[in-house]
């Protein structure tokens, strides 16, 4: 947990200072203590929803001021990546033009598009989740969202070109934490869906899976990974867990 306060400042709004010089070894220490951070926001966002709905919010509405509050509470950067990348996939040209895109700074019609139908479904079932009484699973489901990102810099994952974040974590998390996050997330589901102790690790380790799948096609079109890649990764975990628990539940 040395890397807790850097991860705090690099992924929260909160006002922590991490370490006046950031190497790679640094950088790795953080990205692995991003669950944490994942947990904290995942509380957060918890009870959030359950001030809300006890105050009488319907929980579609609940659920969608807490994608807001999530957004806020990360300073959009998640949701940025999210829409640069939905941009960089949709474009046809060379990984230099879609890398080009994705740095263009402006949202287009790919990326409005992802951003509405990935944090609209995240409402939902934010909103789902709360109407069910199902707290841990919120938690839970952005927690994951940052467990892959611990997967998405393993060793072997390289940064793209002229990337300044990427060249920092990318191929810096051992294989150690790479097994051991899932692990937890897996077991930490299992209190997730009522009656079925099974479901929630399947629903956790099948939306890691496809992170996972997601990225590596990310690294063929792109040459490598970016810091939006990371939030891409993220936001769409964070939907998918959710969105199978929320039906799960």
């Amino acid at each position: 947990m040395g890397g807790l306060p850097l991860a705090l400042s690099w992924l929260t709004v909160l006002p922590v200072r991490g370490p006046a010089d950031i190497d790679r070894s640094a950088a790795a220490r953080a990205i692995r203590a991003a669950p944490v951070t994942g947990v904290m926001l995942g509380i957060a966002a918890a009870g959030m929803l359950w001030l809300l709905v006890t105050a009488g919010c319907a929980p579609p509405l609940a659920g969608l001021l807490c994608v807001g509050f999530l957004a806020v509470a990360t300073r959009g950067m998640h949701v940025d990546g999210l829409s640069d990348t939905a941009d960089g996939l949709g474009c046809y040209g060379p990984p230099e033009r879609a890398r080009e895109v994705m740095h263009s700074g402006g949202a287009g019609p790919f990326g409005v598009a992802t951003m509405v139908v990935v944090l609209g479904a995240q409402a939902w079932s934010f909103g789902a989740l709360a109407e069910a009484d199902a707290w841990p699973a919120v938690v839970l489901a952005v927690a994951a969202g940052r467990v892959a990102v611990v997967l998405a810099c393993r060793h072997g994952i390289v940064a793209a070109p002229a990337s300044g974040f990427g060249a920092l974590v990318a191929g810096t998390q051992s294989w150690r934490s790479v097994l051991g996050w899932p692990l937890l997330a897996a077991v930490a589901a299992m209190w997730c869906v009522p009656g079925t102790p099974w479901l929630g690790p399947i629903v956790v380790l099948g939306a890691l899976a496809l992170s996972v799948l997601f990225v590596r096609h990310c690294v063929a079109r792109f040459d490598g990974v970016n810091g939006d890649v990371l939030g891409a990764a993220l936001e769409g975990t964070v939907a998918a867990v959710a969105i199978a628990l929320g039906a799960a539940i």
